[in-house]
């Protein structure tokens, strides 16, 4: 399947049923919602990565929170078979996780966004570590430029060192781009304010095109982790519902890409 089917699919039929539950956009800053002993009750909760920041990009571990996690959960639910939690009110169930608790083993996927400024402790890179190999997937993205990207290999690489674990590009022909649907190439998304102020060019002085995908396997050479370097997924998630062009533009595309990356960790 095509993200250009997909586009028709979101716009026309699917939305029908989930309409109301699209979140269209918030500048601000949310709480995080923390899971409880009634999250995990056997469907999918969308699990994001809190974490410290030692400068700024952009707002650190919440970056396109909660929007990018709650729409996500919609379309998932929609274009798969995947069953989501939900809260009493029919809205996804999805919950922030410090890599130091104990909810972090209840979560099959794990977002980090602008992880090029994070900072691990000891111990969260124990968790991490230990998280990971047990089969835990990460999935990275938002992370902008040299510097984070140097600054998020030092951090990752300290949970997963190179020369114990496979560091790898993830070419096209990987099967991960034909979980579902059939993606021909990983596009380079601007935050939607920086689409608007540049009108429509990347960001971060990053060139167009100067985007990266990589992975860090286990020894039997599972992905465990996929990084997407110089491009902004999670933004087709969470403004979809916000500006038509920036959906038309983004939005199939990022969640073809998300939901193949989701469905090639969960069953690898």
């Amino acid at each position: 399947m095509t993200a250009a089917i997909l586009v028709g699919m979101i716009a026309v039929g699917f939305g029908v049923g989930y309409a109301q539950q699209i979140f269209s956009g918030y500048y601000g800053s949310t709480p995080p919602r923390f899971a409880t002993a009634h999250t995990f009750k056997g469907s999918f909760n969308f699990c994001r990565a809190m974490f410290s920041s030692n400068r700024r990009e952009k707002r650190g571990w919440d970056t396109d929170y909660p929007g990018a996690d709650i729409n996500f959960s919609v379309r998932l639910a929609e274009l798969t078979k995947t069953r989501i939690g939900k809260e009493a009110n029919g809205q996804p169930d999805h919950v922030v996780v410090r890599l130091t608790d104990e909810a972090l083993f209840q979560c099959p996927f794990l977002l980090m966004e602008d992880a090029g400024t994070a900072v691990f402790s000891e111990i969260e890179v124990a968790r991490l570590s230990e998280y990971l190999l047990k089969g835990g997937f990460l999935f990275v993205s938002d992370y902008w430029g040299p510097v984070g990207r140097e600054q998020f290999d030092e951090q990752i690489g300290r949970a997963l060192p190179a020369d114990k674990y496979e560091h790898l590009s993830i070419p096209l022909s990987h099967p991960i781009w034909r979980s579902q649907f059939e993606v021909t190439r990983v596009p380079q998304m601007p935050s939607i304010q920086s689409w608007r102020r540049s009108g429509g060019s990347t960001e971060r002085g990053v060139q167009p095109g100067d985007i990266d995908v990589r992975g860090i396997a286990d020894a039997h050479g599972r992905l465990m982790v996929v990084m997407m370097h110089n491009t902004d997924i999670p933004d087709g998630w969470e403004r979809e519902g916000e500006d038509k062009e920036y959906f038309l533009r983004f939005s199939p595309d990022a969640y073809a890409v998300g939901i193949d990356v989701f469905l090639y960790g969960i069953t690898h």
